[in-house]
């Protein structure tokens, strides 16, 4: 079971100046392709502090510069891992594209009123399952959890405005690093990797130049600068 990928370069030259332009860049000819169900849908890795992983499919719901964010109850059991070691991996597997992409950094609450702002735009069905479902705990069967629910609907009519249960927000990873997959034949895939690099924009190559070493070079904004590296595929 393997496929030979036939897809375009990605270069250096490619690249936006900074990760969140060039995910955006990827992330609407993803929207724009219709083979591909749910391109905001991401792999959410979290770990508990003695390392021991976890992984499950979430839905993207907004990134900025600021960073990547989704959605959960903090009591569920990546909300208690982000809570005990505050980092995370998300993975956006773009299969019939041959791309990934790769984000690592550290995972942060929002504030409250954007958890209200976001909740306000919900289903009143998807509100209401915010409060039914314990996540994560266990039940003892689909029917309680359905007897759950059937109690808040009819607590909270459709033309009622459901409060935002205390315990659910949102999370917002801030990215230390950034890789866009590019898959090739033969294994030779393109791997470009973001690293954050803190300071003033530094004077490396300039953006678009490949150093025999593999670094591209320090591209960014005035006091956020972004080293770019080629990685082995």
């Amino acid at each position: 079971m393997r496929e030979q990928y036939r897809t375009t370069e990605l270069s250096a030259a490619d690249l936006a100046p900074e990760p969140i332009s060039q995910f955006a860049r990827w992330f609407k000819e993803t929207v724009a392709n219709p083979a591909i169900h749910e391109p905001n849908a991401m792999i959410v890795s979290t770990a508990t502090p003695d390392g021991r992983p976890s992984s499950r499919t979430v839905l993207l719901k907004h990134y900025d510069q600021a960073g990547f964010v989704f959605f959960t109850n903090y009591d569920s059991r990546k909300g208690a891992e982000l809570a005990a070691n505050p980092y995370a991996s998300l993975l956006f597997p773009w299969h019939p594209l041959a791309r990934q992409v790769i984000v690592t950094g550290r995972a942060e609450r929002i504030g409250r009123d954007e958890t209200v702002a976001y909740f306000r735009t919900r289903p009143h069905g998807s509100q209401l399952g915010a409060w039914a479902s314990r996540q994560s705990s266990v039940i003892a069967s689909r029917a309680e959890l359905l007897a759950r629910y059937e109690e808040l609907a009819a607590r909270y009519p459709g033309d009622t405005q459901v409060p935002v249960p205390p315990e659910w927000g949102g999370i917002r990873v801030v990215p230390d690093a950034v890789e866009f997959w590019q898959g090739h034949e033969n294994r030779l895939h393109d791997r470009l990797r973001y690293v954050r690099e803190g300071g003033p924009h530094g004077a490396g190559a300039p953006h678009g130049a490949e150093g025999s070493d593999g670094t591209v070079g320090s591209v960014g904004s005035v006091g956020e600068t972004w080293r770019v590296e080629r990685l082995a595929p």
